[in-house]
This record gives C-alpha cells, sequence and structure tokens, in this order.
C-alpha cells in the first residue's frame, strides 16, 4: 500500500513540475495548452496502465483462492 500511495506522489510531483515547467515557458499559449493537454494524456495512460496491472493482479489472486477453496472443499466431501 506504501508503494502505491508512494508512486502517486511521484507521478503526481512530476505531472505538477511538468506544468509549471511548460507554463513558464516562453511560447504561444495555443502551443502551451497542446503541451498541458498532451502531458495530461501521457498522465492518464501512465495511471489507466498501472491501475489494469493492479486489476490483473487482483483477479489472478482471487482465482487462485477460489481454485484452493474448491480443491478444499472437494477433499472434505470425499473424506465423508
Amino acid at each position: 500500500m506504501n508503494t502505491g500511495k508512494t508512486m502517486l506522489a511521484v507521478l503526481a510531483s512530476l505531472a505538477a513540475g511538468a506544468a509549471i515547467g511548460v507554463l513558464f515557458a516562453p511560447d504561444k499559449g495555443s502551443d502551451t495548452r497542446k503541451k498541458i493537454s498532451k502531458k495530461g494524456k501521457n498522465l492518464t495512460k501512465a495511471m489507466t496502465d498501472k491501475i489494469d496491472g493492479k486489476f490483473d493482479e487482483l483477479l489472478t489472486a482471487i482465482k487462485g483462492k477460489a481454485k484452493e477453496t474448491v480443491k478444499q472443499d472437494s477433499q472434505v466431501v470425499n473424506k465423508q
């Protein structure tokens, strides 16, 4: 859980730093807005990928526990 919070803090810090850097860059407003939009999309994709990975890990763990439970139940039924 601490790793997840740390990763979120790092990503948020990077996003804030990038946004501040873009805002203070000497570009036209339209270019700055495009850069902010692109950074936002990249951050969203990174977070979505991380969430998808965690969800896959959770599903794998649940499937493993379900198989283990079925196996244990089968052993109990066969003993009776």
